[in-house]
């Protein structure tokens, strides 16, 4: 590999990594109300659910926590993620993104980025 695409590799993944620190240290005080026009992707990296309780459903119970009812979860629901790794990915608003993040069982909520290849 050129070392080129070694360091650019690098810093790609030390920009990253800084977002995701400084997203999880942000005062959630300091955030304003917001409205559903607000809402992002977000992916939510979860624990695995327990063997008797399918990851969807689980996927589901978690996000209705958050936006209010089952139905409302399904709507905001865009994946679920069952096999390399338990999550989902839904369209939260910035409030719902500082609940999700201190819910039992939730390990991580990170923005949905798209990166674009050169």
């Amino acid at each position: 590999m050129s070392k080129t695409f070694f360091l650019s590799s690098n810093l790609f993944l030390i920009l990253y990594l800084c977002s995701i620190l400084s997203s999880s240290m942000a005062d959630p005080n300091s955030i304003p109300q917001s409205s559903e026009s607000d809402a992002t992707v977000h992916i939510i990296y979860t624990e695995r659910p327990a063997e008797t309780e399918e990851p969807e459903a689980y996927h589901i119970r978690t996000l209705a926590s958050v936006v209010g009812s089952e139905e409302a979860a399904k709507e905001a629901l865009l994946y679920s993620y069952k096999h390399a790794a338990n999550g989902f990915s839904a369209k939260l608003t910035p409030d719902q993104v500082t609940q999700m993040s201190s819910k039992p069982g939730v390990l991580q909520v990170v923005p949905s980025r798209n990166a674009e290849l050169h």
